[in-house]
């Protein structure tokens, strides 16, 4: 349930979330027994971790419902986002409910547009939200908006929307834009450190070191090499949190090294990451190998000791699975699918079962002290703690996920610009032309710096630029080799236009 941002103490619009699991004791569907209540659910679209809006008076809008519910075919299919684009409806239908005489959403118009804007921008300071997150409310009640009218659900556009240029990567174009956004900010400062200060962390806040590098005596934390590994993986790779916590053990390399020269990757499929864009990332061998480390030792151990408990038990939101072999599954139906398939919902419900019917645990790689998935959540729970590890060891370290991306990103461009710097004095005695030195010096790496981390949009990339403590190093290095090319083609200029009788 979320209360945020309520300003009465009566009682309120509100969101939740589906728990598939609790749908047996549901009016309607207790009789049909926990198994039926879910095929029911899954039927009408519903999946766990549904969000859905009832009113103060506990009513609930089937018709708004629907929208959040196909909002994966309106172009929003990522679970976040999802979540979201409800959580930001929901807002506005309790600011319609409390300040504008109990109006439902369908009646909204422009005018309680504009009151909204000014209280969730102007207003209360524990009420005010950025730019950014106002013009995410804006795209997700567009959105509703675009959707009801396409249903029949409104007969005319409630808001006003004004015609606005705007450069695309096939040139200039009209868009239409709601009159109450704002202006895009700009891009966030990016929250980067240094990769020692990461070592500091990941020592202290995860491996229970204390700043001179002793075993801290005090140190109770049991999933040590786990929480390593994770953020190891974060950090060499680029991957988003998501990414990282929906990874299954067949998905990860099966060596510890390069074969033939070539590091072994691990496919994430689009159903796992934002926006759908599939792309493959490289743990560098001695990752590689800390992962097999875990999954041979501490995953192991957790998993032995609960089936030896009898702590696993199939239940009825559980995906069986008989085999896992290196590209799909076998699930005990006979029925198979790629991994590539699976989202993060349903790889965190796939459990091994044995020939004998016995239960062999979860597929997902990262298990927490009770042998099951850990959560993005729960994860964002681990970083947390050792923040504060740090803070009481004195040192000013504030790290999360996305910031070992921003490290991965930073450091890894670092190289690219390197490499292409080396690049220009392996042409000797050749020249570049304007085209072929923009490519090298600025569009490679930054292209391949975008395909590591699966951004949309190549110009994303371009604000790690401003946080490369040897940029100007590297342009430096640039253009130095650049003025060697200039003095060697003025010097074969004058040779060339030197005359027999010329003297020097």
């Amino acid at each position: 349930m979320d209360t945020a941002a309520s300003s009465s103490a009566g009682a309120l619009v509100n969101l939740y979330r589906s728990e598939t699991t609790r749908a047996a004791g549901a009016p309607g569907l207790g009789e049909c027994g926990e198994p039926r209540a879910a095929v029911v659910l899954a039927r009408a679209g519903v999946r766990d971790g549904q969000p859905f809006v009832l009113g103060a008076d506990g009513s609930y809008d089937p018709a708004l419902n629907r929208f959040f519910r196909e909002l994966d075919s309106w172009g929003v299919r990522a679970a976040n986002s999802v979540a979201a684009y409800a959580r930001d409806v929901m807002l506005f239908c309790r600011f319609l409910h409390e300040s504008r005489g109990g109006k439902a959403i369908w009646d909204c118009e422009e005018a309680d547009l504009r009151a909204y804007k000014q209280l969730r921008l102007n207003g209360p300071t524990h009420l005010r939200v950025s730019v950014a997150t106002w013009r995410r409310f804006i795209a997700a009640l567009d959105k509703w908006v675009a959707w009801a009218l396409s249903e029949g659900l409104l007969q005319r556009e409630p808001f006003s929307y004004r015609d606005k240029s705007v450069w695309t990567p096939v040139g200039a174009r009209r868009v239409r834009i709601n009159a109450a956004s704002e202006p895009a900010p700009g891009p966030a400062p990016i929250r980067f450190l240094a990769y020692s200060d990461y070592l500091t962390w990941r020592d202290i806040g995860l491996g229970g070191r204390c700043p001179d590098g002793r075993a801290d005596p005090h140190w109770r934390g049991q999933h040590g090499a786990r929480d390593r590994a994770f953020a190891d993986l974060l950090v060499s790779t680029g991957m988003r949190l998501g990414e990282a916590a929906s990874l299954l053990v067949p998905e990860l390399p099966n060596r510890g090294h390069s074969h033939g020269g070539v590091l072994e990757g691990i496919h994430l499929a689009s159903a796992v990451t934002k926006r759908g864009h599939p792309r493959t990332v490289f743990p560098p061998p001695r990752v590689t190998a800390a992962l097999r480390r875990y999954v041979s030792i501490e995953r192991d151990a957790l998993v032995t000791a609960n089936c030896a408990a009898g702590g696993y038990r199939v239940g009825a939101e559980d995906i069986v699975v008989h085999q896992a072999g290196p590209r799909s599954l076998t699930f005990s139906d006979g029925s198979s699918a790629s991994y590539a398939s699976l989202d993060a919902p349903s790889r965190a419900r796939l459990v091994l079962v044995g020939p004998g019917g016995e239960v062999a645990g979860p597929l997902a790689l990262w298990l927490d002290g009770n042998g099951q998935p850990v959560s993005p959540a729960g994860w964002q729970s681990v970083f947390r703690r050792a923040n504060a590890r740090c803070a009481l060891a004195g040192q000013d370290l504030t790290v999360s996920p996305h910031v070992l991306r921003h490290v991965f990103a930073v450091h890894m461009l670092g190289l690219l610009l390197r490499q292409s710097v080396a690049a220009l004095g392996e042409k000797p005695g050749g020249t570049f032309t304007s085209a072929q030195l923009k490519r090298l010096l600025i569009g490679n790496p930054l292209r391949r710096l975008q395909l590591l981390l699966g951004h949309a949009n190549e110009a994303t990339v371009y604000t790690y630029l401003d946080v490369l403590d040897e940029a100007q190093e590297i342009v430096a290095a640039a253009l130095e080799h650049f003025d060697d090319e200039v003095v060697l083609a003025a010097a074969s200029h004058r040779e060339e236009t030197a005359g027999p009788g010329a003297q020097e």
